[in-house]
């Protein structure tokens, strides 16, 4: 036997490296059958949802063979109206949101500006959620997250009002889908009504507040998640519904084919996905990335990185 390059070569078993145990082994190549549905109950105007994106990504990305992910539509604000929306939070006109918004961006890290909900306030979540519905029923739930996240962008970190017709558009339209067309049927009585189905499964499974992530598995039984929560408790969670001790995560994507995947990135995330600290964020990034394939701008105190194309 000689060990060369710390690789060790066994001449009876004609094997480099580590051998198995058996000669020839059985392996299961096979996908776990995925026998949970995971709902997540959110809204588009919800801070706490776009607080809790790194984490939700990084549990798709490794944990997602395990569950069919279902986003449902919550309905967090129909209208403003002369009562207070949340007392408890001290909410009781749009300009109250913005000081809330700001404090979850900067104890989450993903970016709220929030001064457009004092110049020029979202009145309604439900225009862009019925868009989100349509998108859904005419695409596909691809299609139908993606215009989500991009539309999240543009009211938290961009500031703009994602209420706004133009503003849907524009985003469904970058989408490289029929904005107006679909923006026009959300008006219209179907896009309502898809969004009460959502209402109406979102009570039946009992939901008062988002985001709230709900697992069940075949015997109906299942956990709720509430709120920002750390990584752990969604896997402890799904590790309790499939009544299994351990799970195989997916090893993360490359940074590159993430970003190239997701279109914008904010360092939080890239942190979250990979386990980097922030100190070693820069040197993280110069391994992974190479300059010309991508871009890295700042906002609000915060770097994010998009594609160059």
């Amino acid at each position: 036997m000689t060990k060369i390059n710390n690789l060790i070569c066994d001449l009876e078993t004609g094997v480099c490296g580590e051998a198995g145990e058996e000669e020839i082994e059985v392996i299961d190549f096979n996908q776990p059958k995925k026998s949970i549905n995971l709902y997540y109950v959110t809204d588009p105007i919800c801070s706490h949802c776009w607080a809790i994106e790194p984490v939700l990504r990084r549990f798709v990305e490794q944990y997602g063979d395990y569950f069919n992910f279902h986003t449902v539509m919550g309905g967090l604000l129909e209208k403003w109206h002369d009562g207070p929306i949340d007392p408890a939070n001290g909410i009781y006109k749009p300009a109250d949101v913005a000081g809330h918004w700001r404090e979850v961006g900067e104890y989450s890290r993903m970016p709220i500006d929030g001064t457009l909900m004092i110049d020029n306030p979202v009145q309604s979540s439900y225009p862009p959620s019925r868009v989100f519905k349509v998108i859904q029923k005419n695409h596909n739930e691809k299609n139908a997250y993606e215009f989500l996240r991009r539309a999240r962008e543009a009211l938290f970190a961009f500031n703009q009002n994602i209420s706004d017709q133009s503003v849907m558009i524009e985003i469904v339209n970058k989408l490289g889908l029929d904005g107006e067309a679909i923006v026009n049927e959300a008006g219209q009585p179907i896009g309502q009504q898809l969004l009460n189905e959502d209402f109406g499964l979102a009570r039946s499974l009992g939901v008062r507040g988002f985001p709230t992530i709900i697992m069940i598995n075949e015997e109906n039984k299942g956990v709720k998640i509430v709120g920002g929560r750390p990584f752990e408790y969604y896997i402890d969670g799904l590790k309790q519904v499939l009544n299994m001790e351990e799970l195989k995560p997916k090893q993360q994507p490359s940074l590159s084919s993430l970003l190239e995947k997701e279109k914008l990135l904010f360092s939080k995330e890239i942190e979250v996905m990979y386990d980097v600290e922030q100190s070693d964020f820069n040197s993280f990034i110069e391994k992974e990335l190479s300059p010309d394939r991508y871009q890295m701008k700042e906002i609000l105190g915060e770097s994010y990185f998009t594609t160059t194309k």
